[in-house]
């Protein structure tokens, strides 16, 4: 297992995407990410765990994913000794990161204000759909609100007519990716000041984030851009193209590029000395587009990928899926991985994409079921005795 982050203690309070992919990410660095669970579980627990597709031995596949390389005490925080529990966990540890809503760790009397007195150390991470303050502060969220509400979805799709959010839940995954860089550098910042602060992350605001020099362009120009399917406002040809048996893309953003391509196409009409360079290209963009498509067509997309490359342009097939989790460059960055069940089966998933000169990430350990490490985490690191975790167990404070 990667052990980069080896020595940080993570409290896992979160549920659904966003919050357990950023843990995600910090468990599979090496982090002790421990998944404190209400007594019968976080609700993505339940999400395709009776799907014969999507699960294996009734664990789902959002679930067995997400919670790889974590460990799982279940603790009622709603009683007075359940709080205190987690209070002695905050004690012993570093970060704690949750995705409720903005106000229910106060009301849980777990927010940063209440743990830094308990632990000055202690940092806090709260990720929500749209912050801790402000007007909108209270409204729920989940990916496809942020990717509306952030300017992606009218920006994606065929025309103005049908927005279409991204195919991936990047509201959620940008939550969860921001909250790891606002953790790592709040770490990086106790070590200077020696106190712990709050991280407040707002998918919104990442989304927000995310148009970057789309919003940019936005200010100096006024206008609001609109969907263009796969092409580009700038660049030709740039765009998806057919071949006989799928899809291509071709990202020609130099004019370099286009001489080059002129190479491939055996079209005389691109010889013309006004396609040379962009304007040109732009204001012809529906001719050579077309006459592309009536090359490509005549042959397979391995055919013309190779003879794109032999000519160094940008290009790539449309993967599907499961042509994607099988090609040769991501196989060899190891990212398809096992993901171990408890049982001892496995299924596979994706890898780390963080690749560290002194770090490994070849091994995951296994999505934990519900409190089985209740008993390790009480005795081992709370000090408890036996008798002490039985009669919680007997109170319903923990499971």
């Amino acid at each position: 297992m990667n052990q980069t982050l080896k020595g940080i203690r993570i409290l896992d309070l979160t549920h659904m995407l966003a919050g357990p992919y950023g843990s995600m990410i910090l468990a599979d660095l090496g982090a002790e990410t421990i998944k404190v669970e209400p007594l019968k579980g976080e609700g993505t627990r339940k999400l395709l765990a009776n799907d014969p597709s999507n699960s294996l031995e009734g664990m789902g596949a959002y679930y067995i994913t997400l919670n790889r390389n974590k460990k799982s005490v279940a603790i009622d925080l709603k009683t007075e000794k359940g709080l205190r529990v987690f209070y002695r966990l905050i004690e012993k540890s570093d970060i704690v990161i949750n995705n409720f809503g903005a106000g229910v760790p106060e009301r849980l009397k777990i927010d940063y204000l209440t743990l830094k007195k308990i632990n000055s150390r202690i940092i806090t991470c709260s990720i929500s759909g749209f912050g801790s303050d402000g007007p909108g502060s209270r409204r729920p969220a989940f990916d496809q609100v942020a990717q509306a509400m952030g300017g992606g979805m009218s920006i994606t799709g065929i025309d103005r007519q049908q927005p279409v959010r991204a195919g991936i839940p990047i509201g959620d995954l940008g939550g969860g990716m921001f909250g790891v860089m606002g953790i790592l550098a709040a770490v990086i910042e106790r070590e200077r000041s020696g106190v712990g602060q709050h991280v407040d992350i707002s998918m919104l605001d990442c989304q927000v984030s995310m148009l970057n020099y789309m919003a940019t362009m936005h200010f100096l120009s006024g206008d609001d851009p609109y969907p263009i399917g796969n092409s580009h406002f700038v660049h030709v040809p740039y765009n998806t193209f057919l071949c006989s048996d799928g899809f291509i893309v071709i990202a020609v953003i130099t004019d370099n590029f286009w001489h080059n391509l002129k190479g491939v196409i055996d079209c005389p009409e691109f010889e013309d000395e006004k396609f040379d360079t962009q304007p040109g290209r732009w204001d012809g963009k529906d001719f050579i587009e077309k006459k592309i498509n009536d090359t490509l067509i005549t042959n397979t997309c391995k055919y013309w990928i190779e003879q794109l490359e032999s000519k160094r342009i940008p290009c790539a097939p449309v993967n599907s899926l499961s042509q994607a989790l099988s090609d040769e460059q991501v196989m060899h960055r190891n990212m398809v991985v096992d993901l171990p069940h408890p049982n001892g089966k496995s299924t596979k998933g994706p890898g780390n994409p963080i690749k560290l000169s002194r770090g490994t990430d070849t091994v995951f350990s296994p999505a934990p079921t519900l409190g089985q490490h209740t008993d390790e985490i009480m005795i081992e690191l709370l000090g408890m005795s036996a008798d002490d975790v039985l009669a919680l167990k007997d109170q319903e404070v923990i499971t």
